[in-house]
């Protein structure tokens, strides 16, 4: 708690007098960019990975970065998703998986939620298409743990994307074109995040290398 406690000072006497203007434009109201779904991991730092400022990502966080149906009123995922839609009007979702994922691991090992009933429940959200996968695992040998998980949680995501589009207000959104979905897959390690590209079906870089230098060129011209 002290850790916590220092950087709050820290935040008062020095990063709040720098950002001061933006905070009291930021107390009238927000407009964030866009919705990002991912997992409630400490180590996942949406605002660092993608340098935003506050109000510029209306975050929801889960374990599993899961999206279930619109009638499961209890985790508050639901309610998030359409006020993100009908009163922010964000143009953008991202959900978005991690490497290491324990939530994931879970769905590998179920002998890890033998003691957590509840993450065992919440973790029926990550779909049939997950199940499906980790059944096959447990017969791929040739596999290491680190591919399945690597595989599972990028899988894990396409479903949440299609999960997500479930939603009467996202379906309503893309049906105007008012909104576009994307997924992300971020691994800690090494800071690299990937998108998955719906025509090629898997997951590619974020940026290529040439449109990681070109804004690399912007930003230093800026």
């Amino acid at each position: 708690m002290q850790q916590l406690l220092d950087g709050y000072v820290r935040f008062r006497s020095n990063i709040y007098p720098q950002h001061s203007n933006l905070f009291e434009r930021l107390a009238g109201g927000q407009q964030p960019q866009a919705l990002f779904i991912t997992c409630a991991d400490s180590r996942v730092h949406p605002e660092m990975v993608t340098q935003s400022e506050p109000g510029t990502l209306f975050s929801c966080r889960n374990a599993g970065n899961l999206i279930p149906p619109p009638n499961e009123k209890a985790s508050g995922v639901a309610a998030t998703i359409e006020y993100a839609m009908r009163v922010l009007k964000v143009a953008d979702i991202v959900i978005c998986g991690h490497s290491d994922c324990g939530a994931m691991k879970g769905l590998l090992e179920s002998e890890l939620l033998e003691s957590m009933p509840e993450v065992r429940s919440w973790l029926e959200h990550a779909g049939p298409s997950t199940k499906w996968l980790t059944r096959l695992f447990s017969d791929a040998m040739s596999m290491s743990f680190d591919q399945k998980l690597r595989l599972l949680t990028e899988a894990n995501v396409i479903t949440q994307m299609q999960n997500l589009k479930m939603h009467p207000a996202v379906d309503e959104a893309l049906r105007k074109g008012d909104v576009r979905i994307h997924g992300w897959m971020y691994d800690i390690g090494c800071g690299h995040v990937q998108r998955f590209d719906s025509d090629m079906g898997c997951f590619r870089p974020l940026l290529s290398d040439d449109e990681m230098g070109a804004n690399v060129q912007e930003l230093k011209i800026a």
